[in-house]
């Protein structure tokens, strides 16, 4: 299990309905500790070892699913992602940031999901700001399978700018790594205007790729 008293401190106040009474943050601490080890595991809701977490008889999985996509429609969780990146962000290495998208497999369908022609199945996407040691600082909302990455991307990173200074972390004069999948001159503007440097691969399919003058350092790329 989770540590209870990180969860308590951490995480818990910022969920909606998580701070009335003490016996109330202590139920909510277990539907907590059962969601992230669903999350976890990948096991079905219905799957939950509920006796390993849930300590009030007749509880069942679609209590815990209740409570996990509540705080998900609410952004409770965002809350607390954006506390934990407030408190500790002294921690990152923001030396550099990379951007890069990743597909999900949707084997049930969903919000948010189309067919990847590419892969040959259902699936969502998301884009995903790492810091320099591999940690997920932020993501952008799930958007269709069937559209690259590049797809609304202002709307996207505009986004993640917005819980980067909710959280008190600045993105301005970073460098930030991406793939030849984020080589589009717009995209490219947007990070300027951001004063964002962006250590962008070029994309070898465009014309004109030998003449073009933009800063480009491929061994930070690589690393």
């Amino acid at each position: 299990m989770l540590n209870a008293k990180i969860l308590l401190k951490e995480v818990i106040p910022y969920l909606s309905g998580g701070k009335v009474g003490k016996q109330r943050e202590l139920d909510v601490l277990e539907i907590v500790q059962a969601i992230f080890h669903r999350l976890k595991t990948g096991c079905q809701w219905r799957e939950l070892p509920l006796r390993a977490f849930i300590s009030r008889p007749g509880t069942k999985w679609t209590s815990i699913y209740y409570y996990y996509h509540k705080w998900s429609a609410d952004g409770s969780w965002q809350r607390a992602w954006v506390n934990i990146l407030s408190k500790y962000k002294a921690y990152l290495d923001m030396s550099c940031v990379n951007l890069d998208g990743s597909q999900s497999r949707a084997y049930r369908g969903g919000q948010a999901v189309g067919y990847q022609g590419r892969k040959k199945y259902q699936a969502t996407n998301m884009l995903f700001l790492i810091d320099n040691q591999g940690i997920i600082l932020f993501c952008s909302p799930p958007i269709s399978g069937a559209h690259h990455d590049l797809y609304e991307i202002q709307r996207q990173f505009e986004q993640i700018v917005a819980m980067a200074q909710q959280a008190g972390i600045e993105l301005s004069y970073l460098f930030m790594n991406a793939d030849a999948g984020f080589d589009d001159a717009a995209f490219r503007r947007l990070l300027e205007e951001k004063d964002i440097h962006a250590n962008i691969a070029f994309n070898p399919r465009k014309a004109g790729i030998t003449e073009r003058d933009e800063y480009f350092d491929e061994q930070l790329y690589q690393r």
